[in-house]
C-alpha cells in the first residue's frame, strides 16, 4: 500500500551535502518525492512509497555522514499522489539572515573564522577562535569558501536508480592490505636512473606544494606503526635524507591537501600511455595485447581516490589552479616521455607508487600514534563504501586509507612489470590466463603480491 508524508529534518543540514544524501537514500529505497533547504535552516520535503520502504527512510534520515549533524525528523501523513516519479533535489531557496547563518553555522561549527593569505600553497591560513571543543565533523578547505553548494549534487535523472563503476573493483582481505609493506626498487640502467631522477624532481613539487614535513626519526614503515630511525625494517632513500628538516606534525589538513594533490596527478600516466597505445594500435593496425584496458582501469582507479577525497574536502582556489598547472605540465611531459621511451615512463610511475606507498603508510601510522583525532573518528563516505565494497564496521578513515594504499602498492607491482617487458610484442600479465593458475603469477587483486615488479621470465617465459 503506498504511503506518503511530509517530513521536516532539523539540526545543521544545510550546506552539507544534506540533500543529495536523502536523494540517494530515496532511490535506494525506490522512494519518490522531494527534499529541499527552507528558509529556516531545515530540510524540508515529502515522500511516497510503500510502508515499509516510508519508515526505512524516514530512519536514515537520521544517518546523514558527517559534517550534517541531525537533531530531530518530524512527520505527518498526507494523501498519496497518483503518476508521481523520482525523487528530486528542488533548488535551494534565497538566504534570509537566519538560514544564512544556520549554514554558515554547519560550516563552520560554531568557529569564527579570520582568513590570512600566506605563501604556503594552501593559501589561506585558518586561524580558528572557539569556545567549544573540537569537532571532528568539521570540512576541510584550502582556502576560504566563496559560496555554499554541495559537490557532486545528484543528477537530474528520475529513472535511473544508481550508476555502477565502470570497473569494479577487486576485493581485498585485511590480511592482504595490513601485508602492503615499503619497497623500493633498485635502478638498474640509465632508463631506470632517469625515471628516479625525474621522480625524485616530482616529489620535492609535491612536498613543496602540500608543506609536507616528516620526522627524520621516526618513519611508519610496517603496518603503519613507527620503526625508529637505523632499524632493520627502517625505510630510508636518499631523497629523505637530503630533506631532513624542523619536523612539524602533519595535520588532518595538510595530509588532505597533500592526497588531493597527490591523485590529481596520479590519474595521468595511465590516461596518457592507455590514449597513445590505442593511437598506436591503430595506426599499426594491430592488436595492443591487452595493455591499454589496464593502464585506463589504473587511471580510473586513481580518479576515483581523487573522488573520495573531495568528498570529504572541497580545496580551494589556490590548490585548483596548482592542480590545473601540474596537470599541463606533467600530461604534456607524460606525452612527449611515452612516445620517446614506454619503458622508462612505466618505471617513472613504478617510482611515483612507491611514494604514494610511503605517504599512505606514514598518514596510517599517524592516526595509529593518536596524532590525527580528526581522522581516527572519520567515516568514509558512500562513494568509497560502494566502490571498494567496504564491509559493515570497517568504514573509517584509517580502513579508507588502507585500501587506498593497497591499490598503490597493486599500481606500483604493475608499472614496474610493465617496464621490465618488450614494449611491443609482450602480452599484458594480468589480462592473461596461466598454464597454473595455483602457482604465484601477476593477478587484479593482491593475492600475489611482488612490490618491485615481475620479471620478465617469470610471467612471459625464456626465449
Amino acid at each position: 500500500m503506498s504511503k506518503r508524508i511530509q517530513y521536516k529534518v532539523e539540526g545543521e543540514v544545510q550546506g552539507v551535502n544534506y540533500r543529495s544524501w536523502a536523494v540517494s537514500k530515496a532511490k535506494d529505497f525506490d522512494i519518490t518525492g522531494y527534499a529541499k533547504n527552507a528558509s529556516n535552516g531545515t530540510v524540508v520535503g515529502e515522500a511516497q512509497g510503500n510502508e515499509d520502504a516510508v519508515k526505512h527512510f524516514v530512519d536514515s534520515l537520521y544517518k546523514a555522514p558527517s559534517p550534517a549533524k541531525v537533531t530531530k525528523v518530524d512527520q505527518s501523513d498526507m494523501q498519496a499522489k497518483e503518476g508521481d516519479s523520482g525523487f528530486q533535489r528542488l533548488a535551494t531557496h534565497a538566504f534570509t539572515k537566519q538560514s544564512a547563518a544556520q549554514a554558515l553555522k554547519s560550516l563552520n561549527h560554531g568557529r569564527t573564522i579570520t582568513t590570512t593569505t600566506r605563501l604556503r600553497p594552501t593559501a589561506i591560513l585558518i586561524q580558528q577562535h572557539n569556545s567549544s571543543t573540537h569537532d571532528s565533523r568539521r570540512h576541510f578547505a584550502a582556502s576560504k569558501h566563496l559560496e555554499i553548494r554541495e559537490f557532486f549534487p545528484a543528477p537530474d535523472a528520475p529513472n535511473i536508480k544508481t550508476t555502477e563503476a565502470a570497473w569494479p573493483h577487486p576485493i581485498y582481505t585485511y590480511d592482504q592490505m595490513e601485508a602492503v609493506r615499503i619497497a623500493h626498487r633498485n635502478a638498474k640502467n640509465w632508463s631506470d636512473y632517469t625515471a628516479l631522477s625525474m621522480m625524485r624532481i616530482l616529489r620535492w613539487g609535491l612536498d613543496l606544494a602540500s608543506g609536507y614535513k616528516h620526522d627524520p626519526a621516526h618513519h611508519p614503515v610496517q603496518n603503519g606503526a613507527a620503526t625508529q630511525k637505523g632499524s632493520a625494517e627502517h625505510a630510508l632513500d636518499r631523497a629523505d635524507e637530503a630533506r631532513v628538516r624542523p619536523f612539524t606534525y602533519m595535520t588532518e589538513r595538510k595530509w588532505m591537501v597533500r592526497f588531493i594533490f597527490l591523485e590529481s596527478v596520479a590519474g595521468v600516466p595511465g590516461m596518457v600511455a592507455g590514449m597513445l597505445r590505442h593511437l598506436h594500435s591503430m595506426r599499426r593496425m594491430k592488436r595492443d595485447n591487452g595493455w591499454i584496458e589496464t593502464l585506463l582501469e589504473e587511471s580510473y582507479n586513481e580518479r576515483m581516490h581523487l573522488l573520495t577525497f573531495l568528498k570529504m574536502a572541497e580545496p580551494g582556489w589556490f590548490m585548483r589552479l596548482m592542480v590545473l598547472g601540474a596537470q599541463g605540465v606533467f600530461f604534456n611531459s607524460m606525452f612527449v616521455s611515452y612516445l620517446l621511451s614506454p619503458r622508462t615512463c612505466h618505471r617513472f610511475v613504478g617510482y611515483l607508487e612507491e611514494e604514494a606507498v610511503l605517504t599512505y603508510t606514514r598518514a596510517i601510522g599517524d592516526i595509529d600514534a593518536g596524532k590525527l583525532p580528526m581522522f581516527e573518528k572519520m567515516q568514509a563516505p558512500d562513494i568509497a563504501v560502494k566502490y571498494w565494497n567496504m564491509p559493515e564496521g570497517k568504514r573509517t578513515m584509517r580502513d579508507l586509507l588502507l585500501y587506498i594504499r593497497a591499490d598503490e602498492s597493486k599500481h606500483r607491482e604493475v608499472n614496474h612489470t610493465l617496464g621490465n617487458l618488450d614494449q611491443k610484442n609482450d602480452p599484458n600479465p594480468y589480462n592473461s590466463r596461466y598454464k597454473d593458475e595455483d602457482l604465484p603469477h601477476p593477478v587484479k587483486d593482491i593475492k600475489f603480491q611482488r612490490p618491485t615488479g615481475w620479471q620478465r621470465e617469470d610471467v612471459i617465459g625464456k626465449d
